[in-house]
C-alpha cells in the first residue's frame, strides 16, 4: 500500500508498505480522508522522536475485523491502551502508562491507505456527517476536553490565544456554550472565521493583554504561555493546548502569585463532537484550506506548514 513515512529527518511517500494485519481486538480500516494538524508538523521538527507513518485525524471504513463493524464508517480515539492496568480499569485509558498513540508514539497512523485500530477506539460516524466534516472529530473532541476538565459559568469571559485549527475549534466550543469569547491571532482571514459566528477578535501585534476568567493557550508557540499568564485573572483558569518541539523559558511565578488553575488539556471524548457535527451546531467546512491526494502527501504537508494555512486534508 501507499503511505507517508517519517524516518526522523525526511518525510517520503512509499508505495511498497505492507498492508497492516489486524490482531485480536483490532480492525483494519481503509482511510478515506486524513487531516494534517499542528502536532504532525511538530513531529516533523522532532516532537516525541516519532518514526513511522504519521497522522491521527481521519475518517475511514472498516474492511476487516469483528463482523458487526465491517463496512461501517468510523473515526477513532488515538490512544491505544492496554485495557488491563489500573488506569485503564478506572476509565483513564488515555493515560495508560504503556499506551501507544496513533501516528505520534509507537503506532503507525493515518497518512496511509490502510491502518489498524483497536476496536475499542472506534466510533461510528452518523450518516448525516460527510467525510470532510467527520475528519474533524478528533480535534473537535480535544476542544470539548476543556468542558470535561473545568467548571466555568455560562457567561464567563474567555480569551483563546491562537487562530489556528485547534484554537478556532476551542473558540467555537466556548462560544457555543454562551461564553464571551475573544480570539487573538496573527491572520486576518482566520480571525474572520471567528468574527463571522459572533466572536470578538484581535490581531496579536495590536492586542493589549487584559485579564479574563479563562485563557486557552493554543498558539503552538513557546512564547504563548507568557502571554496566557498575563491574560488570566487571579484565581482564573489557564488551559494549555499547545504541544511544541521547543523548550519554554518563562517564569511561572504568576501562576503562584495569582493562584491560577493551570490545566493541561489533550484528548477528549468523541460523542459530543460527533453530536454537534451531526446537528451542524459547529461548522468546520470553512476551515478546510485544501485537499490533496495521498500521492502528493509531501506537498500537502508543505502546504499545511505555510503561513496562513488552516486544515489540509489527504484523500487516500
Amino acid at each position: 500500500m501507499k503511505a507517508l513515512h517519517w524516518d526522523g529527518s525526511t518525510l517520503s511517500l512509499r508505495s511498497d508498505v505492507p498492508d497492516p494485519e489486524p490482531r485480536e481486538g483490532e480492525a483494519l480500516v481503509k482511510v478515506r480522508l486524513a487531516g494534517i494538524c499542528s502536532t504532525d508538523l511538530q513531529i516533523f521538527k522532532g516532537y516525541m522522536g516519532f518514526q513511522g507513518i504519521p497522522g491521527h485525524e481521519f475518517v475511514g471504513e472498516v474492511e476487516a475485523g469483528p463482523e458487526e463493524w465491517k463496512g461501517k464508517r468510523v473515526v477513532a480515539g488515538i490512544n491505544f491502551a492496554c485495557r488491563t492496568c489500573e488506569w485503564c480499569r478506572s476509565g483513564r485509558d488515555r493515560h495508560c502508562p504503556t499506551r501507544t498513540v496513533m501516528g505520534i508514539l509507537g503506532a503507525d497512523g493515518a497518512f496511509a491507505e490502510r491502518m489498524r485500530v483497536p476496536v475499542a477506539n472506534l466510533h461510528e460516524v452518523p450518516d448525516a456527517i460527510p467525510d470532510e466534516v467527520a475528519v474533524f472529530a478528533e480535534p473537535l473532541a480535544a476542544a470539548f476536553r476543556i468542558e470535561e476538565q473545568v467548571s466555568l459559568p455560562a457567561d464567563a469571559e474567555v480569551i483563546v490565544l491562537g487562530d489556528g485549527k485547534l484554537g478556532l475549534l476551542c473558540a467555537q466550543v466556548q462560544h457555543a456554550r454562551g461564553r464571551r469569547v475573544t480570539v487573538v491571532g496573527r491572520h486576518p482571514k482566520k480571525l474572520a472565521l471567528a468574527a463571522a459566528v459572533g466572536m470578538h477578535t484581535a490581531v496579536a501585534d495590536e492586542f493589549k493583554p487584559r485579564q479574563v476568567d479563562m485563557v486557552v493557550e493554543a498558539t503552538g508557540s513557546e512564547k504563548g504561555l507568557e502571554l496566557a499568564m498575563a491574560c488570566t485573572r487571579p484565581l482564573g483558569i489557564l488551559v494549555l493546548k499547545s504541544t511544541v518541539a521547543a523548550e519554554h523559558k518563562v517564569s511561572l511565578a504568576p501562576v503562584v502569585i495569582n493562584e491560577l488553575q493551570l490545566v493541561g488539556s489533550r484528548c477528549g471524548s468523541f460523542p459530543p463532537a460527533l453530536e454537534v457535527l451531526a446537528e451542524e451546531r459547529i461548522d468546520v467546512r470553512p476551515m478546510i484550506s485544501d485537499v490533496f491526494p495521498l500521492d502528493r502527501g509531501v506537498e500537502a504537508v508543505e502546504k499545511a506548514a505555510a503561513r496562513g494555512t488552516l486544515k489540509v486534508l489527504l484523500r487516500a
